[in-house]
């Protein structure tokens, strides 16, 4: 089995942990625009190539999936994802299976505020937000909304543009300087990561890994422990099955007062992937029995709480052709 892995970035763990499942008979093949992207170097090959927003870059990947006999392609940055679903059917065409959410689903997660819209009109507890401001100083003069809030873009990802504002003259400055941004309620709580995996021929949650976040680095946790609550997993699947993703996807969860606010949604791998791996959750090995046509018994929660990740820094040196 063959698997390409496009914007690999400084994901090693993501590329090491594939081989480990496609074994000596397969191959890993990652991408990156960068030479300098470690994560390339632990792929069994690697290719160079051009930004996604060049003009022919699918036309790129297409050509190294027919040249490679790709069997699954994944990407692990968000613009990517609605990019891969939308030429679904080229892949198809070349024997290529896209490992990831559909198009809608993608754009969806991509867009904060059609997040936000689609969890408020279901009822599902979620951080109240705002993209008129006016709409928010209205709420805060009732009483119905409180400083400090985030301000973030409608669209973006890895925690990029995000300021925490406790006063309307940082709000109105922030407001005048760039466009497409939301209000976000504060939540004060306990953050929490669940790495979830669901099954691509059955529609199924099969694997649920939930961690509380201890510290967090640029977006991405850097410090957490694993835990375990039928509570929290219910929600998620609830969550799951109404919204209709399948693969892996990464969701940002808060505790507040016992209850669960569902906050963001990257239906990919994310950074703190690793620590459910570490913990038994294989979701490669999923992956790679839905590409040979194996539908995955659920295995909720099959892990040991308690058990703490604490990332550290490692280098690559080496010199480049």
């Amino acid at each position: 089995m063959n698997i390409l892995i496009l914007s690999a970035g400084t994901r090693n763990k993501i590329a090491q942990y594939f081989k480990k499942a496609v074994g000596a008979n397969g191959t890993v093949v990652a991408t990156d625009c960068s030479p300098v992207a470690p994560a390339i170097y632990d792929a069994d090959k690697y290719y160079i190539v051009p930004r996604m927003t060049e003009p022919g870059y699918i036309d790129v990947i297409l050509d190294i999936c027919q040249k490679e006999k790709i069997d699954g392609v994944l990407s692990l940055i968000d613009p990517e994802l609605s990019l891969l679903a939308q030429n679904r059917a080229k892949f198809e065409a070349v024997g290529t299976t896209v490992i990831g959410s559909d198009y809608e689903l993608c754009e969806r997660t991509l867009d904060k505020w059609a997040t936000y819209c689609w969890l408020s009109e279901r009822e599902y507890r979620c951080a109240k937000s705002y993209v008129d401001k006016d709409a928010f100083y209205a709420d805060l003069e009732a009483g119905a909304a409180t400083f400090p809030v985030f301000v973030k873009p409608v669209r973006g990802s890895a925690s990029v543009a995000i300021s925490k504002v406790s006063d309307k003259e940082t709000l109105d400055l922030l407001f005048a300087r760039g466009d497409g941004l939301m209000i976000q309620e504060f939540l004060d709580g306990q953050e929490i990561g669940a790495d979830v995996y669901i099954d691509m021929i059955s529609g199924e949650v099969v694997s649920i890994f939930t961690k509380k976040k201890l510290v967090m680095r640029a977006g991405e946790t850097d410090k957490a422990v694993s835990f375990k609550d039928d509570k929290l997993f219910a929600l998620i699947q609830k969550f799951v099955d109404e919204s209709g993703f399948r693969g892996q996807i990464d969701i940002d969860v808060f505790d507040v007062g016992g209850e669960y606010y569902i906050s963001e949604v990257n239906p990919r791998f994310g950074g703190g992937y690793p620590h459910a791996y570490e913990c038994g959750c294989d979701h490669m090995a999923l992956i790679k029995n839905n590409l040979n046509g194996q539908t995955n018994a659920p295995a909720i929660g099959g892990y040991e709480d308690g058990v703490y990740m604490m990332k550290y820094n490692e280098l690559r040196v080496m010199k480049l052709d």
